[in-house]
């Protein structure tokens, strides 16, 4: 439609222009015509009816003398009164102007030419007239420019229809197979087009979107598996010993089977809390910010402790960081389980600040402003390098050593970094002489 409209626009501003131009054209011809009769007046050689001035310049002519009175003629115009009245302003000596229902016809327009010859006394005033040429000037014209329109018009809408279709052919594949994703299988990825334009880049979103969809899901996935075998130990061993209890109620001792029935209690209890607390920290849950000194926070969680290893302490004050107490608390504590869970004898605390050896990198923009250091270190079996992301997904029990019986669900490490990832921190498990070193990092309050 746009370009319909600018070929239009384009053709009426195109004819307009011929229009102006043809009837400038004309005007000089019927000037020419009537100079050659001025000249016949001015010489005295006037005659009535005046003759052609040539073959291929045929014009209606009167010559009006200084009474107004019509003295000569061509032929069309004999008899016929002046056909114009106006005359040439001084100091000019001819002028023109479109005349309408005058001498010629009705309904019918000329252009008319007025000059003045002095002679005898008076001036005498020569009238020469054209027909007005139509808006389209000649019918081979309009039709050429009429024709041309349309023709641009339908190449332009068939180029486009053609261009359109073309660059739209990678998103029909993109969608076809996007509905085949959704049916059959996400590990499929839609076609990435080689030219790097918008479509381009719209494969690729699509694709990261489509990984981290595929990834979220098999976490899920995993997660729902993990948590339901996790769940079933418990309520099995519950089961159990309460339908032997059933069946010979007599040989049972209730000391013993409370004590074990409580025992798989506590430990569902600490799955479910333990899920409730991923649950909040996937979904964003608020959380408190307000000043925690980090070294009065793990002197507390570990003073209300009852310690199966020996515990070294150097937690060193003023070392603040904002965030909420009862998350880095559970933080805190998640770490000294697992370090006292896996530790032979000693357990290391040690809280500083980073200028003490800044463990973050100078060049993490998260701690510009100081970093906070938290180090807890067993002297147990230690984990491998390339163990040490493993133990922050969810269920992850690495060995018997850290094994279901050792009392570790995996949960504990997974909470606590994604905890300190909520807080704008990290933690990351880093080489030590011996055992294990987790070490925690937060933006340091000033």
């Amino acid at each position: 439609m746009t370009v319909a409209v600018l070929c239009i626009l384009f053709s009426a501003g195109l004819m307009m222009a011929l229009h102006r131009l043809a009837t400038q054209n004309l005007i000089r011809e019927t000037t020419v015509a009537g100079e050659l009769i001025a000249y016949s007046v001015d010489r005295g050689e006037l005659v009535n009816p005046l003759p052609p001035v040539s073959p291929n310049l045929i014009r209606p002519i009167q010559v009006v003398d200084p009474n107004g009175r019509v003295v000569a003629a061509t032929r069309d115009l004999q008899g016929k009164p002046p056909m114009a009245n106006f005359l040439p302003k001084a100091p000019r000596r001819n002028a023109d102007s479109e005349v309408c229902d005058h001498v010629f016809s009705d309904h019918r327009c000329d252009i008319v030419v007025a000059q003045q010859v002095y002679r005898d006394g008076g001036d005498w005033t020569i009238y020469s007239a054209a027909p007005t040429l139509p808006f389209y000037v000649y019918p081979p014209v309009l039709i050429l420019l009429g024709g041309g329109t349309v023709l641009a018009v339908a190449a332009v809408a068939k180029g486009t229809q053609r261009s359109v279709r073309r660059s739209l052919r990678p998103v029909d594949a993109i969608r076809s197979e996007l509905d085949e994703i959704h049916s059959t299988d996400l590990g499929r990825r839609v076609p990435v087009p080689p030219a790097r334009d918008e479509i381009h880049h719209l494969a690729r979103s699509v694709n990261y979107t489509l990984d981290r969809l595929e990834e979220t899901l098999e976490q899920q996935r995993r997660f729902t598996s993990d948590a339901s075998h996790e769940l079933r130990s418990p309520i099995t061993a519950i089961r159990a010993q309460i339908e032997d209890a059933l069946l010979a109620p007599d040989e049972v001792d209730m000391d013993a089977l409370g004590a074990a029935v409580l025992r798989s209690l506590d430990r569902l209890q600490s799955i479910a809390a333990d899920l409730q607390t991923l649950a909040r920290l996937d979904a964003g849950a608020p959380c408190e910010r307000e000043p925690v000194d980090l070294g009065a926070l793990v002197g507390a969680e570990l003073a209300n402790r009852r310690h199966s290893r020996r515990i070294v302490r150097d937690l060193r004050p003023g070392v603040t960081v904002r965030g909420d107490r009862i998350r880095l608390g559970r933080l805190v504590t998640s770490l000294l389980d697992n370090a006292e869970r896996h530790a032979s004898s000693t357990v290391t605390v040690i809280v500083r600040r980073g200028e003490d050896g800044n463990p973050a990198g100078d060049d993490d923009p998260r701690f510009r402003g100081g970093v906070a250091v938290v180090e807890v270190l067993d002297d147990g079996s230690g984990i491998a390098h390339d163990q040490r992301e493993v133990v922050f997904q969810r269920f992850t029990r690495l060995d018997s050593a850290r094994s279901r019986d050792a009392g570790g669900a995996g949960l504990g490490l997974p909470i606590a970094r994604q905890i300190a990832e909520s807080h704008g921190g990290a933690l990351d498990i880093r080489d030590s002489p011996e055992g294990a070193r987790f070490v925690l990092c937060l933006p340091l309050t000033p």
